[in-house]
């Protein structure tokens, strides 16, 4: 293996070194606006060499694999400069396994991958003519391996299979995008589901419906609930918590949100989008419970952050990068919650997410996909209508969680139900 050799000639002149190697294949097919728009091939190999050399970190990449000698050297040249090491490169570690490879997805011709991206856009055309479709399918294989100077040596295979459908119906000044995806590590992803998926949020659509401002019962599906993800997600990591930006800081195994609510972060469920058994920095893989009924359990912590927090490394890689993040579902299905709602609004998705300050837990976005709730049906979509709040006090008021739970991809990868919370700022023109 490339990245053995790596070691063995790089170990001679650094303290510690680690390689890092991913051979990836990926087909792609994309219809847009009614027409096969590209059928493209991506073949890609990438390289990253990290060494130990005076107690300085040195960190090298290439895409070149007969570059080995060279990504050595920059590596060894970085150190020079690079920032104190506080960690040693982990020994081999026993792995969990878990289904991260699908043989099935080998045999998946680009032809077979035309006729299924052309098959979901027929099907949304079919629904509305009037509808501009668009399709996409991908498939990825990858090999990735990983070995360092203490003796850590891992191999694991992937796939990945991506399905989506949707389009834009212009009615006059009325623009419309909607669609639906889904990303996991087999091919058992039924396309007529996905575009009948896009087709809902379409017919949800049809008719728009007022929204008046106040604080009012909001149900954030598993897309929309990234208001409440993308800060709770920033205050978990370990780096913002030891650099003192995480409002998480000092309330390890304290309530944080409603007792209804638990968050864990598994890589180890078969074929999940985000699922392997050893992490960038040559650590096992595990569950890691976050928020566990309600209580803050644990944050998210790399081999560098870990060693200047002296915390624990949690097998995030050096990003700190969360698998699939899991809440627990609830006893009832959403529909059920609708039709508990005398006035509401159910948000999908949003514009301008992100730009306030998430990490302090503060959102504010214009509502893209949202829909009116009146006397326990969805009346028709809103427009024109900002949604404001903060993600933490938003936990802690949530009032209900639905049975019904989804794969999103957004803004971080996870299976996720719809959470009622009680009482956000909604803002209408």
């Amino acid at each position: 293996m490339i990245t053995q050799e790596i070691i063995e000639k790089a170990r001679r002149q650094v303290d510690a070194v680690q390689a890092s190697l991913q051979r990836r294949q990926t087909s792609d097919v994309n219809f847009e606006d009614d027409y096969l728009k590209a059928v493209t091939l991506e073949q890609r190999t990438d390289i990253q060499v990290k060494v130990i050399r005076d107690g300085k970190v040195g960190i090298s990449t290439t895409t070149d694999p007969e570059d080995v000698e060279g990504v050595i050297q920059r590596a060894v040249e970085a150190a020079e400069f690079g920032v104190p090491a506080s960690y040693e490169m982990p020994g081999r570690q026993a792995i969990q396994e878990v289904k991260t490879f699908d043989d099935a997805l080998l045999s998946l011709t680009n032809t077979d991958m035309i006729q299924l991206g052309r098959g979901m856009m027929e099907a949304v055309k079919s629904y509305n003519g009037e509808i501009k479709a668009g399709a996409g399918v991908n498939r990825s294989v990858a090999q990735v391996e990983f070995a360092n100077s203490a003796g850590a040596s891992y191999r694991q295979e992937h796939s990945n299979f991506s399905l989506g459908a949707g389009g834009i119906l212009v009615r006059g000044t009325d623009i419309l995008w909607a669609g639906y995806g889904l990303t996991q590590k087999n091919r058992l992803i039924d396309p007529e589901e996905i575009a009948e998926r896009a087709i809902e949020y379409f017919r949800m659509a049809e008719r728009t419906a007022p929204m008046r401002s106040g604080s009012l019962p909001v149900i954030f599906t598993p897309g929309g609930l990234s208001a409440l993800l993308l800060s709770l997600g920033l205050g978990l990591d370990g780096k913002n918590v030891y650099l003192g930006a995480s409002p998480l800081k000092g309330k390890l195994d304290q309530p944080i949100a409603d007792p209804r609510f638990s968050l864990m972060d598994d890589p180890l469920i078969d074929f999940g989008a985000g699922s392997s058994s050893f992490d960038g920095e040559g650590l096992p893989r595990q569950r890691l419970p976050l928020i566990e009924n309600g209580v803050l359990r644990n944050f998210v912590y790399d081999l560098d952050t870990a060693g200047r927090a002296k915390a624990r490394p949690t097998g995030h890689g050096p990003s700190r990068s969360y698998t699939n993040l899991v809440i627990n579902p609830g006893e009832r299905p959403y529909l059920d919650m609708i039709h508990d709602l005398k006035e509401g609004l159910l948000v999908d998705s949003y514009l301008g997410l992100g730009q306030g300050n998430p990490i302090n837990g503060e959102f504010s976005a214009n509502v893209y996909l949202g829909y009116k709730i009146e006397n326990g049906e969805i009346v028709g979509r809103v427009k024109d209508v900002m949604l404001s709040g903060n993600a933490y006090q938003a936990l802690k008021a949530i009032t209900e969680i639905s049975q019904d739970r989804d794969w999103v991809q957004y803004p971080y990868t996870g299976l996720v139900p719809y959470i009622q919370v009680e009482g956000l700022n909604i803002t209408a023109k």
